[in-house]
């Protein structure tokens, strides 16, 4: 070795503070998306005790309208948040069951919808294609 030169030792340790600081950006991101996952159209459903919706079934997705306390139509194919006419529902759920004939279809509506405007849109789903359609609801509260 020269008279200038160093022995340099190798470092047994890992530094942990770059990964710390990755984990804490992961967590703010998670904590901030979310409770915008969950959001979606307000509906106090009716309670009921009804068999669950067969999660093997439904891995493909499913159809859902759901019916506001207002009336207002809102379909589950990523325009949830913008209320549609009859029209608009009829030709997109025909479109939807054209690309997948055997999705199923729910209707998600307020308990205050009138049962005629429920049946109405059934009747909508049912002239866009569906062959069968269900009515979503919470089961019932124990206590």
């Amino acid at each position: 070795m020269e008279a200038g030169q160093k022995k340099r030792r190798l470092m047994g340790e890992i530094n942990v503070v770059p990964y710390i600081d990755v984990m804490l950006v992961l967590l703010i991101i998670f904590m901030i998306t979310t409770p915008l996952l969950t959001t979606g159209v307000e509906v106090d459903l009716p309670q009921a005790d009804a068999n669950a919706i067969d999660t093997e079934a439904t891995e493909n997705g499913i159809l859902t309208l759901t019916i506001d306390a207002a009336g207002l139509y809102y379909l589950s194919l990523g325009d949830s948040e913008e209320a549609i006419d009859e029209q608009t529902v009829r030709l997109r759920t025909a479109a939807a069951l054209r690309r997948n004939p055997q999705l199923p279809v729910f209707v998600r509506a307020d308990k205050s919808v009138p049962s005629g405007d429920l049946v109405y849109a059934m009747v909508i789903l049912q002239a866009a294609g569906a062959p069968k359609v269900g009515i979503m609801t919470e089961p019932p509260e124990e206590g």
